[in-house]
């Protein structure tokens, strides 16, 4: 009996098989990160078209070629750390946002501390930034406690 093409009669895995195996994971991470891109470029180009900005604009304001971002729009680049916060800056969005659908930071829990932060014009990225930092250090100081008093009465205890 002959055995089945590519198969040996003892059916156990030998190098080749291995080999298999291996490509198929690269080949898996490749398709992960080819998604992760069209998502963010999908992302960035759903933000500019809302913000009423075209593309030759963004490149301009995030300091990127028209042709490169265009490239990533349309998922065929991942930009890296800094692109996506020059984009995000060029949006005026905060870099976390582009940071989480990129898949470099992951999602935390909402915040209405954190939203307003992120949402405030009057700041630029670094200052939320810092600012963040500090108020994930409190809360990593003290987690789960809650504060029973209104905030005003520590303030105000002079009177």
């Amino acid at each position: 009996m002959k055995p089945a093409f590519g198969k040996r009669p003892d059916d156990s895995p030998h190098e080749g098989d291995l080999e298999t195996g291996a490509d198929d994971t690269a080949s898996k991470a490749v398709a992960g990160v080819a998604i992760a891109a069209q998502d963010i470029g999908e992302f960035i180009r759903s933000q500019r078209i809302a913000a009423e900005v075209s593309i030759r604009q963004l490149a301009d304001r995030a300091g990127v070629s028209n042709p490169y971002l265009s490239q990533i729009e349309r998922g065929l680049r991942k930009p890296s750390a800094d692109v996506l916060a020059q984009i995000a800056k060029g949006l005026r969005v905060s870099a976390e946002v582009l940071y989480v659908r990129a898949g470099i930071l992951e999602e935390r829990a909402a915040s209405p501390v954190r939203d307003a932060l992120l949402a405030d014009d009057t700041i630029n990225e670094r200052q939320k930034q810092m600012l963040l930092e500090i108020y994930d250090s409190f809360r990593r100081e003290h987690p789960g406690e809650q504060n029973p008093d209104p905030p005003d009465q520590h303030l105000h205890s002079n009177r």
